[in-house]
């Protein structure tokens, strides 16, 4: 028996592979419901989550969308979602109706203040199993499979 020992006979790129799909599937689901009780999706979160990171600079919704964890999310759609909600203004430059400024309001801010009570423990539930070295461990792990 070589060094492998009990993954001889299985083809480990397909079981990680694998693993990596199911938990992602899970931690969408995860993060969905955690979010629900604040009627945001995981896309609308992370574009408030960016709005918030700019300091009240204004976005283009090619900033929002290079932001964005999945690139094929239509950030106009979630954009405007997110202004019907109060949470976002959207304002059209005069001269270049295709410059578009999005910037955060209050409520948004309100809204991710309130989000930020719970994400900490959401997030300590969510790793709990992994102590500090194996979390650092994973996502070195994870970066180097997407060759970053």
């Amino acid at each position: 028996m070589n060094k492998k020992g009990i993954y001889d006979n299985i083809n480990l790129p397909d079981i990680t592979i694998n693993n990596l799909l199911i938990t992602g599937n899970w931690m969408n689901e995860v993060y969905s419901v955690h979010l629900k009780q604040y009627a945001l999706s995981i896309q609308q979160y992370q574009v408030l989550r960016s709005l918030r990171n700019l300091n009240g600079e204004p976005a283009n919704l090619q900033t929002l969308q290079e932001l964005m964890v999945s690139k094929n999310s239509n950030t106009t759609r979630l954009v405007e979602k997110l202004r019907l909600k109060g949470l976002i203004t959207r304002i059209q430059n005069e001269e270049n109706r295709r410059k578009v400024e999005i910037r955060i309001t209050k409520a948004g801010l309100q809204l991710l203040s309130e989000i930020d009570s719970s994400q900490e423990e959401f997030e300590q539930n969510v790793t709990s199993n992994l102590r500090p070295t194996e979390l650092i461990a994973l996502n070195q792990l994870l970066k180097k499979i997407r060759n970053k």
